[in-house]
């Protein structure tokens, strides 16, 4: 309250961690800190659904507002606070796990500026919400919702129908996408720069050849352990103009199919900074140096398992792999 009453024009407010912070905090700020834009309360546990109440009475200017983890918040606490918010731009709600759909509602009909929202791990979500803040929120440009697993090809669907701007979609775990959401979103939202794709496990090559026509902007691409993308899908990737002109960053590990092919096309991607292999185990050492000699500036992360020792001498003793610990 000290703070509040004696800071009150202060617009940018980092709170991250502050785990004794409560509602009255809030209230505090609501009632001095009118002009306050950008609030960080990630792991402030003890808040409520008051404090989003508070501030949408008193914080009407905010912009960015990160409740994550956050967990006492429900839909009603959203819908207090973006009536009295409706500006809001940037809204990171990760691992509020008691959100169900009715709250991306509120969002969606208080919200139209929003630009970024972040629900990773918000496990009550299904397609029903998602659609919800695509047809409200149509300058969206970042989307997250690694973690939630009830999504369908629905969800991309409306995403590529309602959101051309995006830029950034992070899907990690959603193992319910196809190609075919995958293929409608590609054809419309050509401004994408990062995909998060890891555990996509449904994912094919056909989903790299939409991208590489499709999104000519891609700078970061996670395939983690998509099992079924294989050297094809990466030949693609790579004669793309975003393999050409913009690729920086390519996650493989886990991608059981890909082999030594895979490194040779992208010596094409001259704007490659790096490149994870961990568990590639068709990757080769000889593979890795070829790539390094055409692109020196590459970091490549990889892991190869011990050789077997061989047993001791005169028989006796157990033979163990090196990378194996006894518990």
């Amino acid at each position: 309250r000290t703070f509040a009453q004696n800071c009150r024009n202060i617009e940018h407010l980092n709170l991250n961690g502050c785990t004794k912070i409560t509602d009255s905090t809030c209230y505090s700020l609501s009632r001095f800190c009118s002009k306050l834009k950008h609030l960080d309360l990630t792991s402030c546990v003890a808040i409520t659904n008051s404090s989003l109440k508070g501030l949408s009475e008193g914080c009407r200017n905010l912009e960015h507002l990160n409740l994550s983890w956050c967990d006492q918040i429900t839909k009603d606490g959203i819908e207090a606070l973006v009536k009295g918010c409706s500006g809001l731009k940037a809204l990171f709600l990760r691992g509020c796990t008691q959100l169900e759909d009715e709250a991306l509602k509120h969002i969606q009909n208080h919200c139209h500026e929003l630009v970024i929202l972040n629900l990773q791990s918000c496990t009550q979500i299904s397609d029903e919400g998602i659609v919800k803040i695509c047809r409200g929120c149509h300058r969206l440009q970042s989307l997250c919702v690694s973690g939630c697993s009830n999504l369908t090809d629905a969800s991309l669907t409306a995403l590529g129908l309602n959101c051309p701007r995006l830029k950034i979609l992070e899907a990690a775990r959603c193992s319910h996408l196809t190609d075919a959401g995958f293929t409608l979103l590609a054809r419309n939202c050509h401004e994408l720069e990062k995909m998060d794709l890891e555990e996509c496990v449904l994912i094919t090559d056909s989903t790299l050849i939409q991208l590489s026509i499709h999104c000519p902007k891609l700078q970061a691409l996670s395939l983690s352990h998509c099992e079924l993308i294989t050297d094809d899908g990466i030949l693609h990737l790579s004669n793309s103009t975003c393999g050409h002109e913009r690729l920086q960053v390519l996650e493989l590990d886990n991608c059981l199919l890909i082999t030594d092919v895979t490194l040779e096309h992208l010596e094409n991607c001259h704007n490659l900074e790096r490149i994870e292999l961990y568990d590639c185990q068709q990757v080769t050492r000889a593979g890795i140096k070829r790539i390094r000699a055409h692109l020196p500036h590459v970091k490549v992360h990889a892991y190869f398992a011990p050789v077997t020792p061989p047993p001791s001498v005169g028989g006796s003793g157990q033979r163990l792999c090196r990378c194996c610990i006894i518990l």
